[in-house]
């Protein structure tokens, strides 16, 4: 019998294969003009995805020298607009607050995309309609069939689907997996990574000699 660790993996392989490489370029491609027209970079994401925005966000000023954002990075306002204002404005409210321009761009990372009419993450929508009433662009990194998120994205790459049990933990990897490919593509990198600048690589175990 097959073993879940390696029916995970295969499920994994699965996903790699069907990743749309295409929109992955296109999505460099508007990373690197937002960079160009000194636009700024808001990540957006709830649950887990909120915590790949945090990381997003520094490799994206680090690596990639773009100025990147995200609100659930101060959890006091976080919070507080959503006491004040009601989850459906927490995100929206908070790009009001940042002064959203046309020259910016929403990076969504969900796996639903959001949804007005199943109630799954509204914020997400309020802030994707705000953003498209001032005219910034908008790419993501979500899963099943991409929810509003992929309505309205300039690109988007959507998770595929190989098993429905498994939506979640496999749209939420590979937001991961898609921002490192991004940050590491020589039309964005812009700083070395730490270890590769000292282009030795680590010895392998087994030449590790102990006497």
């Amino acid at each position: 019998m097959t073993s879940y660790a390696k029916q995970y993996l295969e499920e994994t392989a699965r996903v790699v294969a069907r990743l749309d490489a295409a929109a992955i370029e296109k999505m460099a491609t508007l990373l690197a003009d937002l960079r160009a027209r000194g636009g700024r970079l808001f990540f957006l994401g709830v649950g887990g995805s909120a915590a790949n925005c945090s990381h997003a966000v520094n490799d994206f000023r680090k690596i990639a020298g773009i100025e990147a954002y995200t609100p659930v990075d101060n959890v006091s306002e976080l919070t507080a607009r959503t006491n004040d204002e009601g989850w459906e404005r927490t995100f929206s409210a908070w790009l009001e607050g940042s002064r959203l321009q046309a020259k910016d761009m929403l990076f969504v990372f969900s796996v639903g995309g959001g949804s007005l009419e199943h109630n799954i993450s509204p914020n997400l929508v309020r802030a994707l309609q705000y953003a498209r009433q001032v005219g910034a662009q908008v790419v993501g990194v979500v899963g099943r069939d991409g929810g509003y998120t992929a309505q309205v994205a300039d690109a988007c790459v959507i998770v595929p689907t190989v098993n429905p049990v498994n939506i979640t933990p496999h749209s939420e990897a590979f937001q991961a997996v898609v921002w490192h490919l991004l940050v590491s593509h020589p039309a964005l990198k812009a700083a070395q990574t730490k270890w590769e600048s000292t282009g030795k690589a680590a010895a392998p175990s087994s030449s590790i000699v102990t006497e």
